[in-house]
């Protein structure tokens, strides 16, 4: 007998946390995420209480849980866009239809009940949290910052009447076998011709001092008409912050200022942590510390976590200077890659940011949509 319960006692909780770990185990290529982040999207730590509403469900079948679900109507997002949208996202169930029939029922009848129209998913809270189906690249290594899942899923969700809205790409970025530094010269010379400087800092709590503002402010003027953005709150900003302290290394963090120490660009990257996550199950323990910082002293791979111009800017080839930089940083500081993480397809300027560089798109994520009324 199949059984879709909402999410309400501590058990609950924690089979809702911990059933992709246990679905995920032996795969190779599964990323937890940190475990106490997903803790506290449970009761007044969830930093999005108050703009969202938000439910849970888990799935059981005889007592053995075999799916889980959750829904987010992110009033945000949908007074921005003039929608009645709801999001579904962590979605994670075992092969079979039924199952994952059920869990969307769930969704779907709680977002019309409150006057929702849409669906579309897999979706966060924010753009800032993990998002997309992954549809092609399943024998990939997944970042920390983006969720994998099986092929199946995609089978499960257009069963249900989904269909894509829109895709994004991923990346691995190598030094070209010819490369010949004639991307370095050309950042400089941008450099010079619009009188930018990069920003300096001595530590990451001064870079936070210095540009945190300026960054959250590029952040929404760039990110603005960008697919599941949402503006920045107080909250939202204090959480970047925080994993700032906790992962940025400045050697692979790049602020581009005018001559008046306005930022007009800005590229963070952050060593990866997979394996460190991956021996833990996500949670923080000595030997995922230890791993961690072995990972962040010498990282062997990186990943591109914000890239931001201004839009005053787009034409005057700033984008010239983060690839420079990003160059410089694969050349010098033995990095085997960079991955992109997400972009969208039909965003042309930060796809064409890449062609100067080795690349091989070796993963697709979709967000699926459905009319609910």
């Amino acid at each position: 007998m199949l059984e879709v319960r909402e999410v309400r006692t501590r058990r609950e909780q924690k089979e809702f946390i911990e059933f992709p770990l246990n679905l995920y185990k032996d795969c190779p290529y599964f990323c937890p995420p940190l475990y106490m982040d997903e803790r506290n999207l449970f009761g007044s730590k969830n930093i999005y209480n108050d703009c969202c509403d938000t439910v849970y469900y888990n799935a059981y079948r005889d007592g053995k849980m075999v799916g889980r679900i959750n829904g987010i109507i992110q009033k945000a997002a949908n007074e921005k866009n003039n929608e009645k949208r709801v999001r579904f996202g962590r979605f994670d169930s075992i092969d079979d239809q039924e199952v994952a029939d059920a869990l969307f029922k769930a969704v779907e009848s709680w977002a019309v009940a409150k006057g929702m129209d849409t669906a579309h998913g897999p979706l966060g809270f924010s753009d800032l949290e993990r998002e997309g189906l992954l549809i092609d690249g399943f024998d990939q290594v997944s970042t920390y910052e983006e969720q994998y899942n099986y092929p199946y899923y995609q089978k499960l969700i257009e069963a249900n009447g989904y269909v894509k809205e829109v895709d994004w790409t991923e990346s691995k970025l190598t030094v070209p076998a010819d490369y010949d530094g004639e991307l370095e010269k050309l950042g400089d010379f941008v450099m010079k011709r619009y009188k930018l400087h990069f920003g300096p800092a001595r530590n990451v709590s001064d870079f936070i001092d210095k540009y945190a503002d300026g960054l959250f402010e590029l952040i929404d003027k760039s990110y603005d008409k960008l697919y599941g953005t949402v503006p920045f709150t107080d909250a939202m900003k204090k959480q970047m912050i925080d994993g700032f302290k906790f992962i940025v290394d400045l050697r692979y963090v790049a602020v581009i200022l005018d001559q008046n120490d306005r930022m007009v660009c800005f590229g963070i990257c952050f060593p990866s942590i997979v394996e460190a996550l991956r021996s833990s199950r996500g949670r923080i323990t000595p030997r995922m510390l230890l791993k961690f910082l072995k990972a962040k002293r010498k990282p062997r791979v990186i990943d591109l976590g914000l890239v931001g111009v201004d839009p005053e800017y787009a034409n005057y080839g700033i984008s010239a200077i983060f690839s420079a930089a990003l160059m410089r940083m694969l050349r010098e500081d033995g990095i085997e890659y960079a991955e992109t993480n997400l972009n969208l397809e039909d965003n042309y300027d930060i796809q064409n940011l890449w062609k100067r560089f080795g690349r091989e798109v070796h993963k697709r994520r979709r967000a699926f949509v459905k009319k609910l009324v």
